[in-house]
């Protein structure tokens, strides 16, 4: 008989991929993780699966460098003390493969990154189509001082952060990443929601933008009617100083490129006479071309090479002949009229006038002038303009209000509908008395932004005795770990998170909560990339990849990260189970992992 271990060992990797995740090799995001010189870690690479990879090992073996690893890679903030003691630096390296993030619709994520750091071009997303994918490394100095590299370039932390970051989440028992963030719980549920949401999401981001520019417009307005009359005649100044030279649209090149041929029309008429002579007149460069070639041709039966030279030559011929036609027209065309450039120079020096006060370039100049006569109206019809201003203002305030409520309703909506799902989850994760709820409220006109008018939070409530709380104040680690695995699978597809790292998700937990949170992460895994560092073993039994971490002994102890199988595996998933790999140990972590094969 075949046992688990051999039969393992005999499938292929796309085949043990297709049987544990179902998921496609082009999904992956981390490919290659090497890490040097962190903390216990002096020289350890990890090539995760793109679906379910733990990670076990005995407490303090050195787990934690690994997850501060991918911190570093994902643009969190460098300490100096991660550096392995002992060593002049650290350095993090990993390969990636992006995947285009899979709500377009959802620009909310982008917001929020907008607000905390510049646009960054170009790295927004990477082409997952790269067969090299994309490497990004990080080296920290001793000293604490840190560099990052992508595809070889030097880039910056923010980048860094931008790109690699924002694809991956980091879910410790006591870190609430993005999911624990109230200012996140509008995002996800728009996410979920999807179109339903969507589309009065985007009237609401147009009107909000509507009532900005008719705020913008009354500022502007009563800026204007508050300048004092020095400021006002400056710019009736300006108005009279540009008015009076009236420059005209493209005037100013035109002159630019005419004015240095009227300059030197005497010198450009005597080069192009003396070249048509050269070339035209009695014994000139096409006479001379005309005797060489019928030097040429005489001789041509004799030597048909020179045949063919001479032929060369009346070609050449004629191309001069061409060229001394255009000169002849070109000379005629050249017109010196002193009283014209006298009128051109005037006009530049006019222009040119204007650009050094107000430019540096024409644009500038014609710019001053609209700001100018913009001033002189407002200020000489005020009253008027402010009341048209604030018209326009009110309009668009009423327009925005009532896109706000459309928002608002479908979010509310949305919300029981999603808070549902993730009870439903809660409870397939042991929390059976477990309620969530997902409250939207409408907020006052001042806290309005381009994302909505609402703020939404998720509370919990562990039992029906008890009153909700925020998410963010659960106390239960074990509860924590559990709510996040059930937002996570409810958000599946919807989120624009690839990959997903819990660290010790299953803290405070055992028995059947154990076997749940091993069949969710499993299931989770089929549309994420899922690293777990974890202490159960129905947790590692359901890994696609298993690796296993060891601290060394000596001086300066070493982490080492070994991917373990067939009956490495089947001892570290007895060591799990019972501290041991006695027999009945292993054979009762044989039975696991059968198990898994045959589901």
């Amino acid at each position: 008989m075949v046992s688990l271990a051999d039969a393992m060992r005999n499938l292929s990797s796309d085949d043990t991929l297709k049987l544990i995740t179902g998921l496609v090799e082009g999904d992956k995001m981390i490919d290659e993780l090497h890490v040097q010189n962190v903390a216990l870690i002096k020289d350890a690479t990890m090539i995760p699966s793109p679906g379910l990879t733990v990670i076990t090992g005995e407490t303090g073996a050195g787990k934690t460098a690994l997850l501060s690893s991918l911190k570093l890679l994902s643009g969190e903030r460098a300490e100096a003390d991660m550096v392995r003691e002992g060593t002049q630096g650290a350095a993090v390296e990993g390969r990636f493969f992006f995947r285009k993030h899979r709500n377009s619709s959802n620009d909310e994520a982008q917001d929020n990154q907008e607000r905390d750091t510049e646009k960054l071009d170009g790295l927004d997303t990477f082409d997952a189509a790269d067969d090299d994918g994309t490497v990004v490394k990080r080296t920290l100095s001793a000293e604490g001082r840190s560099r990052v590299y992508i595809n070889g370039d030097i880039a910056s932390v923010r980048e860094l952060a931008h790109s690699v970051g924002r694809s991956i989440d980091l879910c410790g028992q006591h870190d609430h990443q993005q999911l624990m963030k109230t200012e996140n719980h509008r995002q996800m549920l728009d996410a979920w929601a999807g179109d339903s949401v969507a589309k009065a999401r985007t009237a609401y981001a147009e009107a909000f933008a509507d009532a900005k520019a008719a705020q913008d417009r009354v500022d502007e307005v009563i800026s204007a009617g508050k300048l004092g009359s020095e400021e006002v005649e400056q710019a009736k100044f300006i108005l009279r100083r540009i008015d009076e030279v009236n420059p005209q649209p493209d005037e100013y090149d035109e002159l630019k490129g005419k004015l240095p041929l009227l300059e030197n029309a005497e010198q450009l008429k005597a080069a192009v006479n003396s070249a048509h002579m050269l070339l035209s007149d009695e014994g000139g460069v096409l006479d001379k071309l005309a005797e060489a070639a019928q030097q040429l041709e005489d001789v041509g039966d004799v030597d048909a090479s020179l045949g063919q030279a001479a032929q060369t030559l009346r070609d050449t011929s004629y191309a001069i002949e061409d060229v001394s036609r255009d000169l002849s027209g070109t000379f005629d065309d050249i017109d010196y009229d002193q009283s014209s450039l006298e009128d051109m120079q005037n006009r530049m020096s006019q222009l040119q006038d204007l650009m050094h006060s107000f430019g540096p370039q024409m644009s500038d100049v014609m710019a001053a002038r609209d700001k100018a006569q913009e001033t002189v109206d407002v200020v000489e019809g005020y009253e008027d303009k402010l009341k048209e201003a604030k018209a326009q203002q009110d309009n668009a305030e009423d327009a925005l209000a009532q896109a706000a409520r459309k928002l608002h309703d479908a979010r509310a909506a949305a919300a029981p509908k999603f808070a549902k799902q993730v009870t439903q989850q809660i409870s397939h994760l042991q929390l059976q008395d477990a309620t969530l709820t997902c409250d939207v409220r409408l907020q006052d006109r001042s806290k309005w932004t381009k994302s909505g008018a609402d703020e939404v939070e998720f509370m919990y409530q562990p039992g029906s005795g008890m009153r909700p709380r925020p998410l963010a104040k659960i106390a239960s680690g074990g509860e924590m770990s559990r709510v996040i695995l059930a937002l996570k699978v409810i958000l599946g597809e919807a989120d624009n998170v690839d990959t997903l790292v819990f660290d010790e998700v299953d803290a405070g937990v055992g028995g059947t909560a154990a076997r749940a949170i091993a069949t969710v992460l499993r299931n989770l895994s089929r549309s994420h990339q899922v690293i777990v560092v974890t202490h159960l073993a129905q947790v590692a039994v359901v890994a696609t990849k298993h690796y296993v971490v060891r601290k060394t002994s000596g001086d300066i102890p070493e982490t080492e990260l070994t991917e373990v199988s067939g009956d490495a595996r089947i001892n570290e998933i007895a060591r799990m189970l019972s501290g041991d790999t006695s027999k009945v140990s292993r054979e009762h972590a044989s039975q696991m992992l059968k198990q898994v094969h045959e589901e």
